[in-house]
C-alpha cells in the first residue's frame, strides 16, 4: 500500500470571512495536490475562525450546507480530500450549534463528520453543544482515518479508543493556544507512540480576540517520531503516511497487545 501524503494547513485565515477562508482553502489544496498530497488537513472551525462568539449563530452551517458544497468543489477539483473545523448548526434541534469537523473525499463525496466531545474552557461551553459519539472514522486510500478536535486528544481515553478501533491516522484540527504549547511539542508524539498510529495535529495560529494561537502543528508517527513540524507563522506542511512502517512499529511495539483490560474496569 502507498504512503498517505498529508498536508497541514496551519492558518486562522480570517475570522469571520468564510468567502475568504474557502479561497485560502481552494489555494492551498491546489498547492498540496500539486507536490503529490492526497489529503489536505484544515485547524479548528477554520471555516468562520474561533473567537466569533456573538457571530457564531449567524455563521453556523448545517453539516450539508453551502460551505459543505463548496468545500466538496474544491476537493473534487484538485482531487484531494479535505478535513476542515466548522460551527455545525443541528436543524433538528432548535438553538444548538456543535463544534464539529467534516472529512470530504478527493471525489468530493462527504466521509465523516465528528462533533467535539469535550468542550475547553467557559467560552466553548458558552457556545457549544458536546457531541456525544467518541469514534468517528473513515475510510482513505486503505487506511482508516479517526476523527477528533483539539481538547479532545488531551484524554488518553479518547485516542484509545480510537486505537482499539483501528485508526491508522489520526486528524486533529485544533485552535491551541498559549502557554499550553506542550500539548504539540511533546503530547502529540507521545500520544502517536502509545496508540501504535500517526497524529496530525493541525492548529490555528496568531492572536484572535482574546486568544494567542501557537500555531506548532506537527505529524507525528507510531514511533513518536514527528515527521513535519510548522512553526509559529502561517504555513503549509506535509509528511507521509507509510501503512507499512505502521504495521511494523505494531508488531515491534506490543502496547495493545498487552494490555489487561479486566484489570481495568474500576475507571470511570
Amino acid at each position: 500500500m502507498s504512503p498517505l501524503h498529508t498536508a497541514l494547513l496551519q492558518s486562522s485565515g480570517r475570522p469571520g470571512d468564510v468567502a475568504h477562508n474557502l479561497k485560502v482553502l481552494d489555494e492551498a489544496a491546489r498547492e498540496a495536490a500539486a507536490t503529490g498530497a492526497r489529503l489536505l488537513a484544515c485547524p479548528e472551525l477554520f471555516l468562520t475562525g474561533y473567537a466569533i462568539g456573538g457571530d457564531l449563530h449567524r455563521l453556523a452551517e448545517p453539516a450539508d450546507g453551502a460551505s459543505a458544497r463548496a468545500v466538496a468543489a474544491i476537493a473534487a477539483e484538485h482531487r484531494i480530500a479535505v478535513l476542515y473545523g466548522y460551527p455545525e448548526r443541528a436543524p433538528e434541534e432548535h438553538g444548538v450549534v456543535y463544534n464539529s469537523a467534516r472529512l470530504i473525499g478527493p471525489d468530493g463525496t462527504p466521509l465523516a463528520n465528528y462533533r467535539k466531545t469535550h468542550l475547553f474552557g467557559c467560552f466553548e461551553r458558552e457556545w457549544f453543544t458536546p457531541g456525544d459519539r467518541q469514534v468517528v472514522q473513515a475510510e482513505l486510500d486503505g487506511l482508516r482515518i479517526g476523527l477528533l478536535i483539539c481538547y479532545d486528544v488531551e484524554f488518553p481515553e479518547n485516542v484509545r479508543a480510537h486505537a482499539l478501533a483501528g485508526t491508522d491516522l489520526l486528524l486533529v484540527p485544533t485552535a491551541q493556544m498559549h502557554p499550553f504549547q506542550i500539548v504539540p511539542e511533546q503530547m502529540i508524539p507521545v500520544r502517536a507512540f502509545e496508540n501504535q498510529m500517526y497524529v496530525a495535529y493541525v492548529n490555528r495560529v496568531g492572536a484572535e480576540g482574546d486568544f494567542e494561537f501557537v500555531g506548532l502543528s506537527c505529524l507525528a508517527g507510531p514511533d513518536g517520531v514527528v515527521r513535519t513540524r510548522a512553526g509559529r507563522s502561517e504555513q503549509l506542511v506535509q509528511a507521509a503516511v507509510d501503512p507499512d512502517f505502521l504495521k511494523e512499529a505494531r508488531e515491534n511495539n506490543p502496547y495493545l497487545l498487552d494490555r489487561r483490560p479486566e484489570l481495568y474496569t474500576d475507571l470511570g
